[in-house]
C-alpha cells in the first residue's frame, strides 16, 4: 500500500490502532506473483495535430499499475528508435512473468488487417515508411508471449488518424484505416485478453475531459478488489458505451484458462502484528503476542477486526430488506425509499475519488453502472462477505445504502 493511500485512511487507523494498521495492510497486500507491464502513449505528434489525452493516459495507467504490483517500463512521447529501445528493455525483463501487460494510447492504423503503433515521428509518407516507421501489433505480442502465464494487452488507439489517410492517398496503400483490425487468438494463445478501445474498424473518442472514455473506465475498474480481469472488462465497455451514448462500444477478445484477479483481499489471510501491538506484561517486559487471546478471550486480530465493523454504520431499523419496500436507513437523503426505486435516481457522492462533479452530478445511477436486480444482488454479496474491506469505503449513495444491500443478500436478494 503506497503512502498516500494510507494517509487518506489516517483517521481510521488511528482510531484502530496498528493492530488494524497491520491488519489492512495484510488484507490490501498482492499475491507473490511476477507481473510486468510496458505503458506507451503518443500525443505530439511530429506530422499530425497533437493528442490532448494519450500521454495523460499512459502516466496513469502507469500510476495504476504499479500500485497493483506491477513492474513498469514505460515511455511518453517516444520516436521510433527510443520505442524500440523501450520494448527492447520490457522484452528482457518480461521473460518468464507471471503477468505480462501491454497498454498504448496514442495513434495507430491497421493495413489489410494488420496492425500498426505509431511513434511520435512517423510521416507514412510511402510505401515503405511501414516498416522503417511504424511498431507492428503483433512485434510487441510476440515478445510478451516468452514464458509468460497471462498476457493482458490493452489498445487505446482507434482515434482519428490523418496519417492513415495521407498513407492511403499518397502511397496508394490499399486498407489503410484509422480503425484497429482484429487480433485473433489461436489456440497457442491461450492465457490471453486483448481490449481494444473500440469495435474493429470503429474510431475511438480521445475524450474532453483529463482521459479518454476508455482509459477513465478502464483505470477505474482495473483494480477493482476481488473483481476479475473478465468482469472488470465488463464493466469497462458499460462505461464507455454510455459515457459515449453509444457511439464507441470496446471490443475484448480473449482466451483465458483461469480467473485473473489483479487485486486480491484476503481477509483469512494471517495477520501480521508488529512489535508496536505486543502487549506489555504487568512487570514491563517485552511480551510478544502473535494472536493469542487475551484477558477478554479475544486475540488481538479479532479485537482488530471488531475495531474496523464498529466503524460500520447501523440502520435505524432491523427489519429484513426486501427489495422494492421502503427502508429505514438512518439516512435523512435516502430514508424511506426501497433499493429498487434508489438505483433509479441520482448519486449523493462521486463514485470515484476525486471525479469531478460534472461528470457525475445530476447523472442517474443505474445509467452509469447497468443496476438490475441480478448483478446489484452480485454486488451485494461481495459486500456482505467483506464486509472489513468494502463497507468502510464511500459510495454513491452512502455508506447506510451499501450495508443494506449487504443485508439484503444475507436474506436472500428476495
Amino acid at each position: 500500500m503506497s503512502c498516500d493511500r494510507i494517509a487518506r485512511c489516517g483517521g481510521l487507523f488511528r482510531a484502530a490502532g496498528l493492530a488494524a494498521l497491520a491488519l489492512l495492510l495484510t488484507l490490501t497486500a498482492a499475491s507473490a506473483q511476477r507481473r510486468v507491464a510496458l505503458v506507451l502513449g503518443n500525443s505530439q505528434y511530429e506530422h499530425a495535430p497533437p493528442l490532448a489525452n494519450p500521454v495523460r493516459d499512459a502516466q496513469a495507467m502507469a500510476e495504476r499499475l504499479k500500485k497493483l504490483d506491477f513492474e513498469v517500463v514505460s515511455g511518453f512521447d517516444l520516436t521510433k528508435p527510443r520505442t524500440q529501445a523501450t520494448i527492447a528493455q520490457f522484452a528482457k525483463q518480461v521473460r518468464g512473468a507471471d503477468i505480462a501487460l501491454f497498454f498504448y494510447a496514442g495513434h495507430g492504423l491497421q493495413v489489410s488487417g494488420k496492425n500498426y503503433l505509431l511513434p511520435v515521428d512517423a510521416a507514412l509518407e510511402d510505401e515503405t515508411s511501414l516498416d522503417f516507421e511504424a511498431v507492428p501489433v503483433d512485434f510487441i505480442l510476440l515478445q510478451m508471449s516468452r514464458e509468460t502465464s497471462i498476457r493482458l494487452v490493452f489498445l487505446d488507439a482507434c482515434r482519428d488518424n490523418p496519417l492513415a489517410e495521407v498513407l492511403a492517398r499518397t502511397a496508394g496503400v490499399n486498407g489503410a484505416s484509422s480503425g484497429l483490425a482484429e487480433i485473433p487468438i489461436e489456440n497457442d494463445g491461450a492465457g490471453t485478453l486483448v481490449a481494444f478501445a473500440a469495435r474493429p474498424n470503429q474510431l475511438a473518442f480521445d475524450g474532453s475531459g483529463e482521459h479518454s472514455p476508455f482509459t477513465s473506465a478502464l483505470l477505474r475498474h482495473i483494480g477493482a478488489s476481488n473483481v476479475t480481469i473478465t468482469e472488470a472488462m465488463n464493466r469497462v465497455a458499460s462505461d464507455v458505451f454510455n459515457a459515449t451514448a453509444g457511439k464507441q462500444s470496446p471490443w475484448i477478445n480473449l482466451s483465458l484458462t483461469r480467473e485473473v484477479v489483479l487485486h486480491k483481499v484476503d481477509l483469512d489471510a494471517p495477520l501480521i502484528v508488529g512489535e508496536a501491538t505486543a502487549p506489555q506484561t504487568e512487570g514491563g517486559s517485552d511480551a510478544r503476542n502473535t494472536g493469542a487471546a487475551g484477558a477478554s478471550g479475544q486475540s488481538d486480530d479479532q479485537l482488530a477486526l471488531d475495531v474496523l465493523r464498529r466503524k460500520i454504520p447501523k440502520l435505524a431499523s432491523d427489519a429484513p430488506i426486501l427489495f422494492d419496500h421502503p427502508i429505514d436507513f438512518g439516512d435523512p437523503a435516502i430514508d424511506g425509499k426501497s433499493i429498487a426505486q434508489l438505483i433509479k435516481g441520482k448519486p449523493l457522492f462521486s463514485p470515484v475519488e476525486g471525479l469531478d462533479k460534472s461528470v457525475w452530478e445530476g447523472k442517474h445511477c443505474d445509467g452509469c453502472h447497468e443496476w438490475n436486480e441480478a448483478r446489484l444482488c452480485d454486488q451485494a454479496k461481495n459486500f456482505a462477505a467483506n464486509d472489513v474491506s468494502v463497507l468502510r469505503l464511500q459510495h454513491p449513495l452512502g455508506t447506510r445504502f451499501k450495508v443494506a444491500l449487504a443485508k439484503w443478500a444475507q436474506g436472500g436478494c428476495k
